[in-house]
């Protein structure tokens, strides 16, 4: 797997810098985004808990793959700013457990059928 930045932009307000990246994985199956981010962590010398990966998109027909990454200040600014459902893709935060399910309540009545043979009242039109 070899990653190669094709475009790096410091964003002080979000204190971050903002990659674009390009990995080539010819003999191996796309590469999982814990694989990604622990070498790209080693290229840009940071911790990899500040390396948040936000998309990785394989091309068709080839073996290549592009993506974005964020490397943050610091974690706690990764985990204020970034958004949950990327966070626990890049393994930083579980998964929020769906709450109890609410109590089974009485179903809910029937309407009264019909009885055989009798037809049911059509509803009146205007003329």
């Amino acid at each position: 797997m070899e990653i190669k930045i094709l475009e790096e932009r410091a964003n002080p307000l979000m204190k971050r810098h903002e990659f674009r990246f390009e990995i080539a994985h010819a003999t191996a199956a796309t590469p999982r985004r814990d694989e990604v981010r622990t070498e790209f962590a080693k290229l840009v010398k940071s911790p990899k808990d500040r390396v948040i990966i936000e998309r990785m998109n394989a091309r068709f027909g080839t073996a290549i793959t592009r993506g974005d990454a964020n490397v943050y200040d610091s974690t706690d600014s990764a985990k204020k700013i970034t958004r949950e459902h990327i966070l626990v893709r890049n393994g930083l935060k579980e998964k929020a457990a769906k709450g109890p399910a609410a109590p089974a309540t009485e179903a809910p009545a029937e309407a009264p059928k019909a009885e055989a043979g009798k037809p049911e009242a059509a509803p009146a039109q205007k003329e």
